[in-house]
């Protein structure tokens, strides 16, 4: 158990009967109220995200994940395969459980899986993944960094918004926290 203003992004939470990974926490004192943690959490069950307003005095149950290294190996219909780096067990793992990562994931990637009591509740991806540009507009030439940006979609089916200077078959780094452009690579 822990006081609800001891909560920080990441941590995994019991709320309502489900596990919860925090996104983001706000600690508010509203003129002569009672302070209160507002945050912003997705369910680990159905992968809707919530916002959430728990008393700075509450507590709530902290929970603890085991934390899996695995590549990464392909998707298909029956869902996305993953083999552990130590057992070379594979595993098959749904769209529920995988959520948005499966928009980051590249054959031979190394990631984390996520156990609670034996069964596996999530994706644990890099900060950062480097992807191709399958597609996008025609890149300009001379073109600077600005603020004019456009959209590109990537191998893995991810669209996002560039800078005019990348072209199709260009390598970008993305952040796989916010799904948006940071560099692109050599």
């Amino acid at each position: 158990m822990i006081k609800a203003t001891l909560l920080r992004a990441g941590m995994i939470i019991k709320h309502d009967g489900d596990l919860h990974v925090i996104y983001n926490v706000d600690h508010r004192t509203p003129g002569n109220k009672r302070a209160a943690m507002q945050t912003r959490m997705r369910n680990l069950r159905t992968g809707s995200m919530i916002d959430h307003r728990f008393r700075a005095e509450e507590f709530l149950d902290k929970v603890v994940v085991d934390e899996i290294e695995f590549e990464y190996l392909y998707s298909d219909g029956e869902g996305h395969h993953f083999m552990n780096s130590e057992n070379f067990e594979q595993l098959a793992l749904q769209d529920g459980v995988v959520g948005d990562a499966k928009d980051y994931l590249i054959p031979n990637m190394p990631v984390k899986i996520e156990y609670y009591d034996n069964k596996p509740i999530g994706v644990l991806l890099p900060d950062t993944v480097d992807l191709t540009v399958v597609e996008t507009e025609p890149s300009i030439q001379k073109a600077t960094a600005s603020a004019v940006m456009k959209p590109a979609k990537l191998e893995t089916g991810l669209v996002i918004n560039v800078p005019p200077f990348v072209g199709q078959g260009d390598k970008v780094k993305v952040d796989t926290s916010e799904g948006r452009y940071i560099q692109r690579v050599q």
